[in-house]
């Protein structure tokens, strides 16, 4: 990117402080900065560039209305966070009837295995506890296998992606992440969240 582009890009509390402000820059900036993000992290759930662009759009409107009060310190964060609730929801919304691939889709018949157990409910289970267990199994991971992980199962990349970023084969990074699965599965299992099969 050429110098004079780098400089008209906003830094992250500037960006806040406009939408603190109520000023619409705040959208134009935001998108300027983290738009390709946010459609790649929502083309990853829904697989569809039309989809994606409404939920990217869903997204500044829920940034709009809830900065402030929120003042978000790590900007990108904060919206992707957003962007996959609002992703998911309209994956949900246009897929009980019929479910499509999507990397979203792929992802969580990967996780199947650890996060379900029998008969166990989302009802039985405290999600707020299960997060912080699955966020202390991360950090006990090597830094690596962590960034894998959450390529992979947060930001939804493909395995291709995710591999390449970190310049590994397909077949490692595959093997990383059903590694690495197992032994969520198991924490949990030992965490007491599911019944020891």
């Amino acid at each position: 990117m050429p110098a004079k582009e780098v400089s008209e890009i906003m830094q992250d509390d500037k960006i806040v402080e406009l939408y603190w402000q109520r000023s619409e820059a705040a959208i134009r900036h935001t998108d300027q900065k983290y738009g390709h993000y946010l459609m790649k992290l929502s083309y990853n759930i829904l697989a569809d560039w039309e989809d994606s662009k409404e939920s990217v759009n869903d997204t500044y409107l829920s940034a709009w209305k809830s900065i402030p009060p929120h003042r978000p310190s790590v900007l990108l964060t904060y919206l992707c966070k957003i962007a996959r609730h609002v992703s998911i929801d309209a994956f949900r919304k246009r897929n009980s009837a019929k479910r499509q691939a999507s990397e979203y889709a792929l992802s969580l018949s990967e996780l199947e295995d650890c996060a379900s157990a029998g008969n166990t409910t989302e009802q039985e289970v405290d999600l707020r506890l299960l997060a912080k267990a699955i966020q202390g199994y991360l950090e006990s991971l090597p830094e690596e296998t962590r960034d894998v992980f959450i390529g992979r199962y947060f930001f939804l990349d493909s395995i291709r992606e995710v591999a390449g970023y970190y310049g590994m084969s397909e077949s490692k990074a595959k093997s990383m992440l059903y590694r690495t699965r197992i032994g969520l599965k198991k924490y949990l299992e030992k965490e007491g969240f599911f019944d020891e099969m």
